[in-house]
């Protein structure tokens, strides 16, 4: 029997939590790990309020109750007052992993000046990665191509599921034995 990696994507929007807006940040994840990952998953997808007791209990659900090797989150990370994803992520995680926040505002800070509002993050709860992603698609991608090539090794570190790529799209770097 094959095994599936779950993969939990939130959607972080009020407006979206209540059907007034299409989620297309969601979406916009789903279809990037299709395009780049080639080991079998499974997504496990949740849309919620910009509530942070909501965003924490999702996290939580995800990681523990349904075993998500990788926990994505869209939305949420700049700014305005309702913005409150990675204080949600940080309230969660037993480790922070600044690099992937660094990593995702340079490669921002190259197409938009006010990348440097982004707040996004990544942390580590028991045996899952949490990675906050900005909400508009094409942040989207340009942040997962920055930061994606480590994620199946920080999976490995966790004792996770093999995760394998399309080396056509994403070089899934694994130190050489």
């Amino acid at each position: 029997m094959t095994q599936f990696a779950q993969v939990g994507v939130i959607t972080v929007s009020d407006r979206a939590s209540r059907g007034e807006y299409e989620d297309r940040g969601g979406p916009a994840i789903l279809d990037y790990l299709s395009e780049v990952l080639t080991s079998p998953w499974r997504p496990v997808s949740r849309i919620v309020a910009d509530e942070r007791s909501l965003v924490e209990a999702t996290l939580i659900e995800l990681c523990d109750n349904h075993r998500c090797c990788l926990v994505i989150t869209t939305g949420g990370t700049g700014p305005a007052v309702r913005d409150i994803t990675p204080e949600a992520t940080e309230a969660v995680c037993d480790k922070m992993m600044p690099g992937f926040g660094e990593a995702m505002r340079a490669v921002s800070l190259t197409k938009v000046p006010t990348a440097i509002l982004s707040r996004q993050t990544a942390g580590i709860r028991g045996g899952s990665l949490i990675v906050n992603l900005p909400g508009q698609p094409r942040a989207i991608r340009e942040c997962l191509d920055a930061v994606f090539p480590a994620i199946p090794y920080c999976i490995d570190l966790l004792e996770g599921p093999y995760l394998t790529t399309d080396e056509a799209k994403i070089v899934a770097f694994r130190p050489k034995k």
